[in-house]
């Protein structure tokens, strides 16, 4: 049972949880725990949080990530920014949706992180921002 919030009874997991909570509540469990399996899906890991608790978040996988193998799911540059390898998935087609599935190399991330950012990734100050993120979280070069 857990409580997602202060004051509030605690509650079977899967009653109690959002999915990104439920996402959350297993990084949380998979540290504690000393093994755990070779590769590890957090879809939208980042639900309902914000920059701090996503830079935490980010550095969580992180370092999950050193000694497994990790995919995330997420719409936060804070959690994006830590990852090894950025990959951009795009939908196309009318009647039958064709999803494609490339790798960024750091230009194309700083340009993706700036749009996760302000939804302008020409932005020259969410560029900045971009590469300040990469640079912090110790990935890629930050290019511009």
């Amino acid at each position: 049972a857990m409580s997602t919030n202060p004051g509030m009874a605690p509650a079977p997991i899967a009653k109690a949880a959002s999915g990104g909570e439920l996402s959350r509540a297993m990084l949380a469990l998979h540290q504690v725990l000393s093994s755990g399996a070779p590769t590890m899906v957090f879809d939208e890991v980042d639900a309902g949080i914000g920059g701090t608790a996503a830079t935490a978040v980010g550095r969580a996988l992180a370092r999950v990530a050193s000694s497994r193998q990790v995919l995330v799911v997420t719409h936060l540059p804070q959690v994006a920014a830590h990852a090894d390898a950025q990959f951009s998935v795009e939908k196309s087609g009318e009647d039958l949706a064709v999803s494609t599935i490339r790798t960024l190399d750091d230009d194309e991330r700083v340009i993706e992180l700036s749009r996760m950012l302000s939804g302008s990734p020409d932005s020259d100050a969410a560029r900045a921002h971009a590469a300040e993120l990469l640079s912090s979280a110790g990935r890629g070069s930050g290019a511009q």
